[in-house]
C-alpha cells in the first residue's frame, strides 16, 4: 500500500476539480457580500437610512457592513464545529445556501419610504445572517482546497479560494457598474436598479451549489471519519491548548482586512462619489474598482506561486511592507479627484492587498491540528475580520469627519498594517508539515516562535525524511 498522503494519491483532474469548485463557490459568496457593501456606500444610507441624516446616515450604512462581521465568529463556531465533525464539503454547502438566501431577499425589500422602521430592521437581520454565512465558508473552502493539495503547492492551491475575493470584488463591482452606467442610468438605479445585482445571486448560486456537490471530501476529514478521531467539542479543545495561536493568527489577518475594505467595504466608493467629497462619476469609479479588482486577482495568485518557493511568512512579510508603503500614496492620488490617478493608486494598493492575502490559507492550515483545523482557521479568521476589516470604512469616515483629512486613514491603516507583521514574526514556518490525522503530534507543538513547547520544526521533518 502507497505511504504517500491521500491527497498525492489522488489525480491530478480531481485536484484541479477542487481547485474550480473552490474558486467558484468563495467567487459567488463574496459577489454576494461585496454587492452589500458596495450599495452600502452608494445607496443604502439613502433608501434605509435617510431619517438620520445624510453625515449620519451613511455612518450607519458603513456600521451595517460591519455588523456582520460581529456575527461572523458565530458562523466560524458553527461551521468549524460541524466541519470538525461531519466534514468540510457539506459545510461549504450550508453556507453558500444560507448567504445566496439573503443575499436575493435584500433585492426584494421594501426601503424605509414604503415600509418605515421595518425596512432598515429585516436589512440588518439578512445582513447578520450574510455574516454568519461567511464566518463558516472561509474555513471550509481553504481546508478543501489545501487538503486535497500535494505537499509542494499547498501555497497554490490555497492562494485558489482566496483568489475568490478579487474575482468576487470583480464581479459585484462590474455589474452595479453596467446597472449604473447603461441599463439604469441616473435615478432609475436609485429606484430599483441596485436590486438587480442582488437578484441575481440566485442564479450564482444554483451554479455554486452544484459545482461544490460535484467534488469529494477532503481527504483528511476522510481518514479523521475512519479512524473515528474526531474531537467531541473541538472549540473547547482549540481555545484550551491553542488561545494565543488563535489571536495572533487572527492580528496575521487584521492589517490586510482592514486595508481590502477600504475597497471592498465601500469606502473609496462613497469618499470619491459623495457630492460632500470628491464628487467623481459613480461608474468611473466602479469601473476603476473592478479594474483595480483585477490586479489584486494577479497578485494573489502571484503570492501561492511565491508561499511555495520562499515560504508563508517572507511572502507576508514583503505584502505588509508594500501595503505601509502605500497607505500614504494612495489617498494622496485619490485626492486629486482625477480617475486614472484614483485608479493608479488602488492598482499599487493591491501589490500588497494580494500578497498578505494568497498565503492565509495554507499558513493557517499549517498551524492547527488535523482534529480541531477547521474549527482553528475559520474561528482566527473572523476573529481577525473584527479586529480589521468589520467597521473599517466606518472608522474611515468617522477619522475624516473629525480631522478633515484622510492622513488619518492613512495612519489607521499604518498602524494595523505594523501590527500585523508584527504578528507574522511570532509565526512559526511551517512549510510542507504533513496535515494528517496521524502527525496530529507534531501539529500540536510549535505553531508559534513564542511557543516554549518544543515542537519539532518543519526544516528538522525534512531532514529527517531525507
Amino acid at each position: 500500500m502507497s505511504t504517500l498522503p491521500l491527497a498525492q494519491r489522488r489525480p491530478a483532474r480531481d485536484n484541479r476539480r477542487v481547485a474550480f469548485a473552490t474558486i467558484v463557490g468563495t467567487t459567488i459568496e463574496w459577489y454576494d457580500f461585496f454587492i452589500y457593501a458596495n450599495a452600502a456606500g452608494l445607496v443604502f444610507a439613502k433608501l434605509f437610512f435617510e431619517p438620520a441624516g445624510s453625515d449620519i446616515g451613511i455612518l450607519i450604512s458603513f456600521a451595517s457592513v460591519g455588523l456582520s462581521f460581529l456575527f461572523r465568529p458565530l458562523g466560524a463556531f458553527l461551521a468549524g464545529h460541524f466541519g470538525d465533525r461531519i466534514g468540510r464539503r457539506a459545510m461549504l454547502v450550508i453556507t453558500l445556501i444560507m448567504m445566496g438566501a439573503a443575499t436575493t431577499l435584500i433585492g426584494v425589500l421594501p426601503t424605509y419610504e414604503s415600509a418605515g422602521i421595518v425596512a432598515p430592521i429585516l436589512l440588518l437581520m439578512l445582513r447578520i445572517l450574510q455574516g454568519i454565512s461567511a464566518g463558516g465558508e472561509w474555513g471550509g473552502a481553504v481546508l478543501m482546497a489545501v487538503e486535497h493539495a500535494p505537499r509542494s503547492r499547498r501555497g497554490l492551491f490555497g492562494s485558489f479560494p482566496q483568489l475568490g475575493v478579487p474575482l468576487g470584488m470583480l464581479l459585484a463591482s462590474g455589474v452595479l457598474a453596467l446597472m449604473s452606467g447603461v441599463i439604469s442610468p441616473g435615478q432609475a438605479f436609485v429606484e430599483w436598479g441596485w436590486r438587480v445585482p442582488f437578484l441575481l445571486s440566485f442564479v450564482l448560486i444554483i451554479v455554486g451549489y452544484i459545482v461544490r456537490r460535484s467534488v469529494d471530501e477532503s481527504p483528511v476529514f476522510e481518514e479523521i471519519a475512519r479512524k473515528k478521531k474526531q474531537t467531541r467539542v473541538p472549540i473547547v479543545e482549540l481555545f484550551k491548548k491553542h488561545w494565543l495561536l488563535v489571536i495572533i493568527a487572527a492580528l496575521v489577518f487584521a492589517g490586510n482586512n482592514a486595508a481590502g475594505y477600504m475597497t471592498t467595504g465601500g469606502y473609496i466608493l462613497n469618499y470619491s462619489t459623495n457630492p460632500k467629497g470628491l464628487h467623481m462619476d459613480r461608474t468611473e469609479v466602479l469601473l476603476a474598482v473592478t479594474g483595480s479588482a483585477v490586479l489584486w486577482f494577479i497578485f494573489t495568485l502571484v503570492s501561492g506561486y511565491l508561499a511555495d518557493w520562499i515560504g508563508r511568512k517572507k511572502t507576508y512579510l514583503i505584502g505588509y511592507s508594500c501595503l505601509v508603503v502605500t497607505v500614504f500614496p494612495l489617498f494622496w492620488m485619490v485626492n486629486t479627484g482625477n480617475i486614472w490617478s484614483l485608479f493608479l493608486g488602488l492598482a499599487m494598493f493591491t501589490v500588497g492587498l494580494g500578497l498578505t492575502y494568497g498565503p492565509q490559507a495554507a499558513l493557517y492550515s499549517e498551524l492547527f491540528p488535523a482534529s480541531i483545523r477547521f474549527s482553528g482557521v475559520a474561528i482566527s479568521y473572523a476573529l481577525g475580520a473584527i479586529l480589521g476589516g468589520a467597521f473599517a470604512p466606518t472608522i474611515a469616515t468617522a477619522l475624516v469627519q473629525a480631522t478633515g483629512t484622510t492622513v488619518s486613514v492613512s495612519i489607521y491603516l499604518l498602524i494595523l498594517a505594523l501590527i500585523s507583521m508584527g504578528a507574522v514574526l511570532l509565526i512559526r514556518e511551517r512549510k510542507g508539515i504533513d496535515l494528517s490525522i496521524d502527525n496530529q503530534a507534531e501539529q500540536e507543538v510549535g505553531g508559534l516562535m513564542l511557543d516554549q513547547r518544543r515542537g519539532v520544526s518543519t526544516d528538522d521533518v525534512v531532514k529527517t525524511r531525507a
